[in-house]
This record gives structure tokens, sequence and C-alpha cells, in this order.
């Protein structure tokens, strides 16, 4: 039969062959991908007729229109992997996608924060409910969602041990009606007028014909809101805290024993170790707020709460720990993650010249 469009085999492999061994956040993300960049662009094509300029093309709109190379590169292996697939069942005879050369990201595109800086999140962070949060992220680079999902029950505070074995994450909702595109019908973006002002950056993107999006507006939605999972492969680690993280936990615990008393029969009990004043998780985007007021009243400038694990990376390195210790800390599946994940400082680089110094002149 005909090959299908690109955006067909797309959809056909994002939710049934990439979404049983995909993270939801990641099949998520892949999808985002796919509606803003790869669909508009490159959807109509016929996937065996595809061609390296296509993709070429796509790049070029997507660098044109302010995206980070970051972004492109992930666009790029999305198609990438989509295009594997279809090249092992026989759908496509090539790959497209190996004959473009990915952009390249430039390694400051990934912010951290400084040591000073750190110190001083850290110092506006003890006079903040949950606060041991943010010592906890910037000490063991944990990802947001493993930090929402810690529980106690995996948590020594005798030894410092952490087992890292669950993280929270938010899913997608699903329509679970008859006919999506009806039911959300009211929240269809149409396409901008001609010299639209109404909007202070680009206009959104319309939605697209029979759209069938806006889920989380369906009286019978499934399978969204917040989930608990474990992490895969080198993510599910063990940790040791530093000892004065230890001694900050043991401060939140009191805390939160006393949070549970108040809450009295309102507890909900998941054994988190950060929680609601109710016991109840921390939604993700409550927590970016959380982590932007913190910055501020630190007086320190704006990163994501990504860039605090970054942070955790960068300072380990300049400590002078073993990019393998590192990338069994931060739990990357592949070392050359962790090098490219932490850059090194001028600090770093200004003590080896001293140590190259004395090495060839010193007596």
């Amino acid at each position: 039969g005909q090959a299908p469009t690109v955006e067909q085999w797309m959809a056909t492999y994002l939710d049934t062959i990439a979404v049983h061994r995909l993270a939801p956040k990641s099949h998520q993300d892949y999808w985002s991908l796919v509606r803003n960049w790869i669909a508009p662009e490159l959807g109509k094509h016929r996937l065996d007729r595809l061609r390296p300029e296509h993709l070429d093309h796509l790049y070029g709109v997507m660098a044109k229109g302010d995206a980070a190379p970051s972004s492109i590169l992930k666009v790029h292996r999305v198609l990438s992997r989509a295009l594997k697939i279809a090249r092992r069942r026989e759908i496509v005879v090539r790959n497209v996608a190996e004959f473009v050369d990915p952009p390249s990201v430039d390694p400051t595109e990934q912010d951290s924060l400084t040591t000073a800086e750190a110190r001083a999140v850290l110092a506006a962070a003890e006079r903040q409910r949950n606060g041991a949060r943010w010592s906890v992220g910037l000490a063991s680079g944990l990802r947001q969602g493993e930090a929402l999902g810690l529980r106690w029950s995996f948590v020594d505070l005798d030894t410092g041990d952490v087992r890292v074995y669950w993280q929270l994450q938010r899913t997608t909702w699903k329509h679970g009606c008859d006919d999506p595109h009806a039911c959300g019908a009211r929240l269809h973006r149409a396409p901008c007028p001609a010299g639209c002002t109404r909007h202070r950056k680009q206009c959104p993107k319309p939605c697209p014909p029979r759209c069938k999006r806006h889920a989380s507006s369906c009286p019978q939605r499934t399978g969204g809101g917040l989930r608990f999972r474990k992490p895969k492969g080198t993510g599910r680690r063990v940790i040791t805290l530093p000892p004065p993280l230890i001694a900050v936990l043991r401060q939140h615990k009191i805390k939160q024993d006393a949070e549970r008393e108040l809450a009295g029969e309102l507890w909900e009990e998941h054994d988190l170790v950060f929680c609601q004043p109710n016991g109840r998780p921390i939604d993700p985007r409550r927590d970016w707020d959380e982590w932007v007021a913190l910055l501020d009243e630190a007086g320190v400038r704006r990163v994501r709460v990504h860039d605090g694990r970054h942070t955790a990376g960068t300072l380990l390195i300049e400590q002078g720990v073993h990019v393998r210790a590192v990338q069994q800390i931060l739990g990357h599946s592949d070392v050359r993650i962790t090098q490219r994940y932490t850059h090194v400082s001028d600090a770093v680089t200004r003590d080896a010249a001293q140590r190259m110094g004395a090495a060839l002149w010193d007596e």
C-alpha cells in the first residue's frame, strides 16, 4: 500500500511504538515537537518521498523562529528515531536523517549557578517552608520529578543513603468522549488576522483541522494528572547525601511531623519527603513558581529548575570529583551526557594552569 505521510507516521510511532518505552513527560515533549514543528513543515510529505533537503528546510525555519540549537537537535533526534523504525519495518528504504548533520549545541546554553549564588539560594531557602527541597536539589542533582517523588522510606538519615526509586510526573489527559474535536470546539484557536497586534511576541499557532486536543477540559477525561512512576535504567540509583544535608533533612522532618499533626484527618499520607501542608504531592508547576520566588528573594538571576541539577554537576566537577562518579550521582545513562552537561569553570582552568606551571618550573 501507499506509504503514510510524515504526520501519520509520527502519530503511529509516538502512540503505538514509542509510548511503551518513553516516560510520560518525554512522550508529551515529543508530541509537542511534532505539533509545533514537524507536522506544520513536513507533515504532508509522504514518508517514502522525504528527502534530506526537507529536514534542512525544517531546521532553517526553526532557527529563523529563534528556536534554540538544543530544540533543533531534539527534533532531529525524534525524527531520526521514528525514521529508523520505519526503515526497520520496510516502510522506507533509508533513514534520511542519517544524511543530515544535526546542529551542534553550545554548552553555554546550559546555565548553572555559581558557588556564591548557590549559597545565597540555600540561605534564602532556610526561611521558606520546604526549603530543604532546594538543598536536596542543589546538593544531589536530583531531577525535579525525582525530588518531588522522594519518599521517607527510601531515605536513611543515619547513613545518608537515598534510593532514587520513584519520581512524580504530570501526565497528559486524554479524551474519554466519542467526539474529541467537538468536545474542545470552544477552545480551538483560529489564525490571527493579518497585522495582529494582540500578542506581544509571535501569534500562537492555530489549531489544526479536526483538532482533537484540549482533553483537560473534557468532562470524561482519562489518564492525566500527577502520577508516580519508577525511573528507568540508570535513573534508578542510590546516592549518598553530604552530612550537612542530612542535618537539614532531620529538621525538615520535624517540621513536617508537626504539619501532619496539625492537619489531622485532612492529611493524605504518601510518605513524601516534600509535600503540601496536607501531605499531597506538590505540582511541578507550583514547584517552579516557588523556585522563581526563591531566586528573587535570594537576589539571584532566574534560571530553570533543571539548572539546579546542572549546578550540582558543575560543582561536583569543580571539587575534583571524577566524571564517572558524577555520572552515577546524576543518573546519566552515558558518560558523554555528563561530559556535555558539566562545563569547566574559569577557576578550574586557572588551577590547572598553575599546576602545570608548578610541574614544569617550580623547584
